[in-house]
């Protein structure tokens, strides 16, 4: 159902954080966590009747959802979706609610905005509804159900090589540390060899290639910030979460946690509630842009 009121906005953005909240004051980060006690594999939430991904906050309720449920699949469906595909939920079945945001012109405001020579103004709102895992369902054809074929851990490492030279960024290999510097414009990582799970260096570097989508010449995020501030910590957020995105994208599963801002990211959240929609949007737009450099289509 549509809610468009603003209290309802409201309710919506307040539930979402202080759930994320309440997962990171538990030592939980809610985006590094679809592979941890579950069955599936480390992949991103979709709709299993379009196949089309879900993205933004609607990744982190979904990897949530699994976690709590147990659910050895992220492949999710509508109610209708599920009888349209020969199947249905099981009775007593709990869906879990996503949403997405939207912008709509009040009736007659463009006729108004023309007169007045102006923009049309738009309202805001956000959709909620409501999907189920296909574990939650029964009679579903295996098309929907089979376990989908996962890359092997030796390919993981040729396709990210790939994607960091196709995308052309000045990405240095060495040193002590890893940072992305905005001014000059580039990434440096420390070699697969200064890591003690070598699988850590691709979320790593794919972190690091977070920060890098986000100069004025790409996407252009507000990267300002001095380390400490509030911006500094959203852009870290961002980065964290395109990172998890990118891994999951490409069947990666890290070991490692960068959980060194969660303090700063508390801060943010509490202050405002609508901080980590804006953050999970923009993860998504820096993990795309960066699959969109995979040798594939992932």
């Amino acid at each position: 159902m549509e809610e468009r009121t603003g209290n309802h906005r409201q309710s919506l953005y307040a539930e979402v954080t202080s759930r994320v909240i309440a997962e990171l004051e538990a030592g939980r980060l809610p985006w590094v966590q679809p592979w941890d006690g579950v069955a599936c594999g480390c992949t991103m939430p979709h709709n299993a009747g379009t196949g089309r991904r879900y993205s933004g906050i609607n990744v982190l309720i979904l990897w949530a959802a699994v976690i709590e449920g147990r659910y050895s699949s992220q492949r999710w469906l509508t109610y209708r979706q599920a009888q349209a595909a020969g199947g249905n939920v099981r009775r007593g079945e709990k869906g879990t609610v996503v949403c997405y945001a939207d912008r709509f012109t009040p009736k007659g405001e463009e006729t108004r905005a023309q007169d007045e020579d102006r923009a049309a103004r738009q309202i805001a709102f956000l959709k909620r509804f409501t999907v189920f895992n296909v574990d939650q369902c029964e009679g579903l054809p295996d098309r929907l159900t089979g376990t989908p074929d996962l890359p092997a851990k030796v390919d993981i490492l040729p396709q990210v090589q790939a994607l960091i030279e196709a995308s052309g960024a000045d990405f240095r290999v060495g040193g002590p540390e890893a940072y992305y510097s905005p001014g000059a414009d580039y990434v440096a990582v420390p070699p697969p060899t200064a890591f003690r799970e070598p699988i850590n260096w691709h979320r790593t570097a794919l972190h690091e290639l977070g920060h890098w989508t986000g100069h004025r010449s790409r996407l252009d995020r507000n990267q300002r910030g001095g380390f400490g501030s509030a911006e500094y910590a959203r852009e870290e957020l961002v980065a964290e979460m395109a990172s998890a995105f990118a891994c999951a994208s490409l069947s990666i599963r890290p070991t490692v946690r960068h959980a060194d801002y969660v303090g700063s990211w508390l801060a943010v959240l509490r202050e405002d509630e609508k901080a980590i929609f804006r953050a999970a949007s923009a993860a998504s737009k820096a993990a795309d842009y960066l699959l969109a450099f995979a040798p594939e289509a992932v």
